[in-house]
């Protein structure tokens, strides 16, 4: 805006005393002060505010428009509140130093001038900022242009707003680089994801407002361009989010216009990212598919070397590899084609998130750039693995290098829960009771003919996962040499005859008496029948113990001394 348009607004009290020629200068700020030297907080273009309280004798008036001028101020306005009519030194300062001059009548506060200016230059702001981003958004439908990061620095330049792209488990996907902007710690950025997700599942999918510690954040959507055959609800479960640290509540249509104009851009460049996974997906479906069908080891091996440069770019030539294996259900859907493009999504998130680096600034273990918490431009971690879709489940191979000199050690082995862990909270928010992801880790293996046993072996190990209660599991190869790797595989009707015959008495005896058999036989096993751990853990005297178990027996006709019993009541508790 111009200093003409503040003069002739009429409701802002002012009065020209000089530089009326100067009109014409561009308002690109406020600043009230009463500093004897304020040019450290000034940039150039503010309208400068004063009261007048630094000056202490005409001299002072000489000194201090100097300063404010060699800033590069567009004017001053100074009040008459406190010390009635401007001094002529201060005109006349400000005449030989061509700064124009204002007075404030007494009957308007600097905060109403000071509203106004904000209002009317965060508006023009936005304006030329929108054009940038529609300039930036044809430039990325040819390639990157910089990637999003790019124009969330022109939001943090130009509006001063700090904003990051998130995934849908809270992963850094870009923010601004711009030298001192805010980090976003891992924390918030899950607690943000996960009340996004909460809101897509329960039909809330427009721009939210979350309050993380005593700040505001507005999360804004970031829609395909090509969305899929999953119902918004669903499809939230792979959606990137923008994440901007102010109440976008009360912003006038033209701001929030501009932040969905941002939100398509980057949509541009998820989409694009999405592609570039495309060969990579085919060629790990095509080496998976020899796997399943028994092709020999020698063409595995061979079509590995073939895909190589593009199945998994920057690997050694003969890797260690592991196979993951995923899958998402719904409980009013039969696992499709659909749900398997779901699964392979958020296994490429999982994988993204499980194999971060920490305590790096990057998140993918790279040094980020100045100022953030972000990978560099064209990184992404989720390329570390190929993850493709085979039916109903999803399928990832993930390469691993020996270290040297070690034959046979595996490299960064991949550990289950550790794989899961990052992405469980804002995933189980997204799933809610309906909807589980299910995943399963096998060992690393060195050769292509270890891929097929590598590849059962993560399958058992997610009916493992899939055999736990909550809506994200994970199990590793680790677990398969264990009593749980039978449980996922008994049939549902001999694993309820089996539990009832044991336990239905109890539970029973329970009911009637208000005993407490069931969790006394629970707490007594995991003491390996130890009478006076159990008695302390439950805190009971040990003969009340002694007689508890005894009722157990008595009803189930079983003997807790003996081995054989002891290991029935263990497995029927863990399958109830």
């Amino acid at each position: 805006m111009r200093l003409r348009a503040l003069l002739e607004s009429g409701t802002l009290g002012l009065r020209l005393l000089g530089g009326a020629e100067e009109l014409d200068r561009t308002v690109r700020g406020v600043m009230t002060t009463d500093l004897r030297d304020p040019s450290r907080y000034l940039s150039g273009g503010e309208l400068v505010l004063t009261g007048l309280a630094w000056r202490h004798a005409p001299e002072d008036s000489e000194s201090f428009v100097r300063i404010v001028a060699e800033a590069g101020v567009a004017a001053l306005a100074a009040g008459e509140a406190e010390l009635g009519p401007v001094p002529e030194d201060l005109i006349a300062a400000c005449a030989r130093y061509q700064v124009p001059l204002f007075s404030v009548s007494e009957s308007v506060a600097f905060a109403t001038i000071t509203e106004h200016i904000v209002r009317q230059v965060s508006g023009e702001r936005a304006g030329d900022l929108a054009a940038v981003v529609d300039r930036h958004r044809k430039l990325m439908t040819g390639g990157p242009a910089g990637g999003p990061g790019a124009v969330l620095d022109l939001l943090g330049n130009d509006l001063d707003l700090h904003a990051w792209v998130l995934s849908s488990t809270g992963r850094a996907i870009a923010g601004s680089a711009r030298t001192g902007a805010p980090v976003l710690a891992p924390e918030v950025r899950e607690t943000l994801a996960s009340a996004r997700l909460d809101a897509v599942r329960t039909g809330r999918l427009g721009a939210q407002r979350v309050t993380v510690g005593d700040t505001v954040y507005s999360l804004f959507p970031v829609q395909s361009t090509t969305p899929g055959p999953l119902d918004a609800r669903r499809a939230g479960l792979g959606q990137w989010v923008l994440a901007v640290a102010a109440d976008a509540s009360d912003w006038p249509a033209g701001r929030r216009e501009l932040l969905d104009g941002v939100t398509q851009l980057i949509a541009v460049e998820r989409d694009r990212r999405d592609a570039g996974r495309s060969v990579r997906r085919r060629l790990a479906g095509e080496v998976l598919d020899l796997v399943q069908s028994g092709a020999p080891a020698a063409e595995t091996a061979a079509r590995l070397r073939a895909a190589g440069p593009l199945l998994l770019p920057g690997t050694s030539s003969a890797p260690y590899w592991q196979i993951v294996v995923a899958s998402v259900e719904w409980e009013d859907e039969t696992p499709g084609e659909a749900t398997g493009r779901l699964a392979r999504d958020l296994l490429e998130e999982v994988l993204a998130r499980g194999t971060e680096a920490p305590g790096r600034a990057g998140e993918d273990g790279l040094p980020a750039p100045a100022g953030t918490d972000l990978p560099g431009p064209g990184d992404e971690p989720a390329d570390r693995a190929a993850v493709t879709q085979l039916g109903a489940e999803a399928v990832a191979l993930v390469p691993l290098s020996a270290r040297p000199g070690d034959e046979e050690h595996t490299g960064a082995e991949l550990d289950a829960t550790h794989l899961v862990g990052p992405a469980g909270a804002p995933l189980a928010a997204g799933l809610g009771t309906q909807g589980r992801l299910t995943v399963g880790v096998s060992a690393a293996v060195h050769s292509a003919e270890g891929l097929r046993g590598a590849l059962e072996e993560a399958r058992h190990a997610r009916r493992v996962a899939a055999a736990r209660p909550g809506p994200v599991n994970a199990a590793g190869h680790q677990e398969l040499a264990s009593h749980v790797l039978l449980l996922p595989f008994v049939p549902d009707d001999v694993r309820r005859a089996f539990t009832a015959r044991l336990l239905d008495p109890l539970r029973v005896y329970d009911r009637r008496h208000r005993a407490e058999l069931v969790p006394t036989l629970e707490a007594f096993l995991d003491s390996d029948g130890s009478w006076t751990r159990c008695a302390a853990r439950l805190h009971l005297h040990v003969n009340t113990l002694r007689y508890r178990v005894g009722r157990i027996q008595q009803l189930t006709g079983r003997d807790l001394s003996r081995l054989e019993d002891k290991l029935d009541f263990f497995l029927a508790l863990r399958m109830s």
